[in-house]
């Protein structure tokens, strides 16, 4: 599934989700209004309105610039713009394909997520 990332109307990123059961349940919650902010100056967060599924999900993982997570101890989504450690409870849901460096940038900032337009 593709989504999108608006700020104000004007679509600022898009991503896609991984076919994996974390990924679906976090696309049935869409479309999400969150309010984003900095984390370790690595990532954007913003807590979800529910845990997600994390049947068959990894034990932990080592993110990348660009992955789109669930950390499953603060029930949080992720956003890395750097390069981040392993970390126990860490679930991958996918990755923007663009706007990245629009993420980075960005202090706290209030998006929409949804399911990308064709």
């Amino acid at each position: 599934m593709k989504i999108q990332m608006t700020v104000d109307g004007a679509v600022i990123a898009t991503a896609s989700l991984d076919p994996n059961d974390s990924a679906k349940d976090f696309a049935a919650l869409l479309p999400l209004n969150l309010p984003l902010k900095d984390y370790a100056a690595t990532e954007k967060i913003a807590d979800l309105p529910r845990k997600l599924s994390l049947h068959g999900a990894p034990k932990a993982y080592t993110p990348s610039a660009g992955d789109i997570s669930y950390y499953a101890p603060w029930g949080n989504l992720a956003i890395f713009y750097k390069d981040g450690h392993c970390s126990s409870g860490l679930v991958p849901l996918g990755r923007v394909d663009s706007g990245l460096d629009a993420l980075q940038r960005l202090g706290p900032v209030s998006v929409r997520l949804e399911q990308a337009t064709p």
